[in-house]
């Protein structure tokens, strides 16, 4: 989220995210529980995100066939968990997530590398 913000041809004047913080960002902003509920502009942006999200995905199911991202599109679902255990991790799964960490045989990744939890509202 901070390069996206960091890449913004200008700057906000404040940033509203659905119910985190945009970490090591000096602009002022607000985490919002349910905030696609709450905010226009969160709502909007969460559509276009996941819509460009399941577009990519689409893609990437040509680029590494097997895996059904078109289908699921990248989500944990039954399918996604029983391809990424007989299939291993692709270049593109998250290494951060566990079960792709499981699958490549990586050890749990502790709490402590992440941000404090008050960082992040809601989370």
């Amino acid at each position: 989220m901070r390069r996206a913000v960091e890449g913004l041809a200008s700057q906000p004047d404040f940033i509203l995210v659905d119910a985190r913080r945009v970490p090591h960002c000096q602009i002022p902003q607000r985490g919002i529980i349910k905030g696609d509920t709450l905010s226009a502009s969160i709502a909007a942006a969460s559509i276009i995100a996941k819509t460009t999200r399941d577009a990519i995905m689409t893609e990437f199911d040509a680029v590494h066939p097997g895996y059904n991202f078109k289908t699921h599109k990248g989500y944990p679902t039954p399918e996604h968990c029983r391809c990424l255990k007989e299939l291993g991790a692709t270049p593109i799964h998250r290494r951060s997530f566990a079960r792709v960490r499981e699958a490549l045989g990586l050890d749990p990744i502790q709490d402590s590398l992440f941000e404090e939890k008050a960082d992040a509202v809601g989370a």
